[in-house]
Protein backbone atom coordinates (compact mmCIF):
# COMPACT_ATOMS: atom_id res chain seq x y z
CA UNK A 1 0.00 0.00 0.00
CA UNK A 2 2.82 2.42 0.88
CA UNK A 3 4.48 1.70 -2.48
CA UNK A 4 1.25 2.51 -4.34
CA UNK A 5 0.77 5.76 -2.42
CA UNK A 6 4.41 6.70 -3.02
CA UNK A 7 4.03 5.97 -6.74
CA UNK A 8 0.85 8.08 -6.93
CA UNK A 9 2.47 10.95 -5.05
CA UNK A 10 5.59 10.79 -7.24
CA UNK A 11 3.57 10.83 -10.47
CA UNK A 12 1.45 13.71 -9.19
CA UNK A 13 4.57 15.74 -8.39
CA UNK A 14 6.13 14.92 -11.78
CA UNK A 15 2.92 15.91 -13.60
CA UNK A 16 2.69 19.16 -11.61
CA UNK A 17 6.32 20.02 -12.44
CA UNK A 18 5.78 19.17 -16.11
CA UNK A 19 2.57 21.16 -16.09
CA UNK A 20 4.34 24.23 -14.66
CA UNK A 21 7.12 23.93 -17.25
CA UNK A 22 4.50 23.65 -20.00
CA UNK A 23 2.63 26.67 -18.60
CA UNK A 24 5.83 28.69 -18.76
CA UNK A 25 6.46 27.52 -22.32
CA UNK A 26 2.88 28.33 -23.38
CA UNK A 27 3.05 31.78 -21.78
CA UNK A 28 6.31 32.43 -23.66
CA UNK A 29 4.79 31.13 -26.92
CA UNK A 30 1.70 33.34 -26.61
CA UNK A 31 3.65 36.41 -25.49
CA UNK A 32 6.07 35.99 -28.40
CA UNK A 33 3.14 35.47 -30.77
CA UNK A 34 1.57 38.76 -29.68
CA UNK A 35 5.00 40.45 -29.90
CA UNK A 36 5.46 39.16 -33.47
CA UNK A 37 2.25 40.97 -34.46
CA UNK A 38 3.31 44.15 -32.65
CA UNK A 39 6.64 44.12 -34.52
CA UNK A 40 5.01 43.04 -37.80
CA UNK A 41 7.04 39.82 -37.97
CA UNK A 42 4.83 37.82 -40.34
CA UNK A 43 6.96 34.64 -40.31
CA UNK A 44 7.24 34.36 -36.52
CA UNK A 45 3.56 35.17 -36.10
CA UNK A 46 2.30 32.51 -38.49
CA UNK A 47 4.90 29.85 -37.69
CA UNK A 48 3.22 29.45 -34.28
CA UNK A 49 -0.05 28.39 -35.94
CA UNK A 50 -0.60 24.78 -36.99
CA UNK A 51 -1.21 24.27 -40.71
CA UNK A 52 -4.88 23.57 -39.96
CA UNK A 53 -5.26 26.43 -37.48
CA UNK A 54 -8.46 28.47 -37.23
CA UNK A 55 -8.55 32.16 -36.28
CA UNK A 56 -11.85 33.77 -35.33
CA UNK A 57 -11.79 37.55 -35.13
CA UNK A 58 -14.09 40.12 -33.60
CA UNK A 59 -16.20 40.64 -36.73
CA UNK A 60 -18.91 38.04 -37.44
CA UNK A 61 -17.36 37.45 -40.88
CA UNK A 62 -13.90 36.62 -39.50
CA UNK A 63 -13.67 32.84 -39.32
CA UNK A 64 -10.51 31.91 -41.19
CA UNK A 65 -8.22 28.97 -41.75
CA UNK A 66 -4.49 29.76 -41.64
CA UNK A 67 -4.19 30.60 -45.34
CA UNK A 68 -7.21 32.92 -45.24
CA UNK A 69 -5.94 34.61 -42.09
CA UNK A 70 -2.51 35.12 -43.68
CA UNK A 71 -4.16 36.75 -46.71
CA UNK A 72 -6.15 39.08 -44.43
CA UNK A 73 -3.15 39.95 -42.24
CA UNK A 74 -0.39 40.31 -44.85
CA UNK A 75 -1.20 43.91 -45.88
CA UNK A 76 -1.02 44.99 -42.22
CA UNK A 77 2.28 43.21 -41.67
CA UNK A 78 3.65 44.59 -44.97
CA UNK A 79 2.96 48.13 -43.74
CA UNK A 80 5.08 47.37 -40.67
CA UNK A 81 2.14 47.78 -38.33
CA UNK A 82 -0.14 44.90 -37.46
CA UNK A 83 -1.76 44.91 -34.01
CA UNK A 84 -0.40 45.23 -30.52
CA UNK A 85 -1.93 42.98 -27.87
CA UNK A 86 -0.45 42.35 -24.45
CA UNK A 87 -1.81 39.91 -21.91
CA UNK A 88 -3.20 41.36 -18.70
CA UNK A 89 -4.29 37.99 -17.34
CA UNK A 90 -4.11 34.43 -18.65
CA UNK A 91 -5.43 31.04 -17.50
CA UNK A 92 -4.06 27.78 -18.93
CA UNK A 93 -5.55 24.29 -18.65
CA UNK A 94 -4.30 20.89 -19.84
CA UNK A 95 -5.74 17.67 -21.17
CA UNK A 96 -5.03 14.60 -19.04
CA UNK A 97 -2.33 13.39 -21.43
CA UNK A 98 -0.66 16.83 -21.44
CA UNK A 99 -0.60 17.05 -25.25
CA UNK A 100 -3.30 19.70 -25.54
CA UNK A 101 -3.90 22.92 -23.65
CA UNK A 102 -6.58 25.59 -23.76
CA UNK A 103 -6.45 29.08 -22.41
CA UNK A 104 -8.28 32.34 -22.02
CA UNK A 105 -6.66 35.74 -21.67
CA UNK A 106 -7.63 39.34 -21.15
CA UNK A 107 -5.69 41.60 -23.49
CA UNK A 108 -4.74 45.27 -23.57
CA UNK A 109 -5.34 46.29 -27.21
CA UNK A 110 -6.07 49.31 -29.38
CA UNK A 111 -9.72 48.21 -28.98
CA UNK A 112 -9.30 48.49 -25.17
CA UNK A 113 -9.82 45.22 -23.27
CA UNK A 114 -10.35 42.16 -25.45
CA UNK A 115 -10.57 38.48 -24.62
CA UNK A 116 -8.57 35.85 -26.43
CA UNK A 117 -9.13 32.15 -26.04
CA UNK A 118 -7.66 29.21 -27.80
CA UNK A 119 -6.32 25.71 -28.04
CA UNK A 120 -2.69 24.68 -28.32
CA UNK A 121 -1.26 21.29 -29.25
CA UNK A 122 2.15 19.92 -28.41
CA UNK A 123 4.01 18.69 -31.48
CA UNK A 124 7.55 17.35 -31.10
CA UNK A 125 7.87 19.00 -27.66
CA UNK A 126 6.80 22.43 -28.93
CA UNK A 127 3.45 24.19 -28.42
CA UNK A 128 1.47 25.45 -31.45
CA UNK A 129 -1.81 27.36 -31.67
CA UNK A 130 -4.53 25.31 -33.33
CA UNK A 131 -7.53 27.54 -32.64
CA UNK A 132 -7.81 31.15 -31.49
CA UNK A 133 -10.82 33.37 -30.83
CA UNK A 134 -10.55 37.13 -30.28
CA UNK A 135 -13.54 38.89 -28.72
CA UNK A 136 -14.18 42.46 -27.74
CA UNK A 137 -15.51 42.82 -24.24
CA UNK A 138 -18.65 44.87 -23.75
CA UNK A 139 -19.59 46.18 -20.32
CA UNK A 140 -23.06 44.86 -19.50
CA UNK A 141 -24.52 48.31 -18.86
CA UNK A 142 -23.58 49.42 -22.41
CA UNK A 143 -25.00 46.43 -24.26
CA UNK A 144 -28.13 48.26 -25.49
CA UNK A 145 -25.99 51.07 -26.95
CA UNK A 146 -23.68 48.61 -28.69
CA UNK A 147 -26.64 46.70 -30.13
CA UNK A 148 -27.97 49.95 -31.64
CA UNK A 149 -24.63 50.56 -33.34
CA UNK A 150 -24.17 47.06 -34.74
CA UNK A 151 -27.79 46.32 -35.73
CA UNK A 152 -27.75 47.82 -39.25
CA UNK A 153 -24.52 45.99 -40.11
CA UNK A 154 -25.34 42.65 -38.54
CA UNK A 155 -28.95 42.54 -39.75
CA UNK A 156 -27.52 42.09 -43.26
CA UNK A 157 -25.26 39.28 -42.06
CA UNK A 158 -28.11 37.64 -40.13
CA UNK A 159 -30.35 37.69 -43.19
CA UNK A 160 -27.63 36.14 -45.34
CA UNK A 161 -26.89 33.39 -42.77
CA UNK A 162 -30.57 32.61 -42.25
CA UNK A 163 -31.18 32.25 -45.99
CA UNK A 164 -28.62 29.45 -46.35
Amino acid sequence: MKKILLLLLTSTIVFAQKSEADKTEINTTLNNWHKAAATANFKDYFDVLTDDAIYIGTDATENWNKVQFQAFAKPYFDKGKAWNFSALERHIYFSKDGKMAWFDELLDTQMKICRGSGVLVKIKNKWFIKHYVLSMTIPNDTTKDVIKIKTPIEDVILEKLKSK
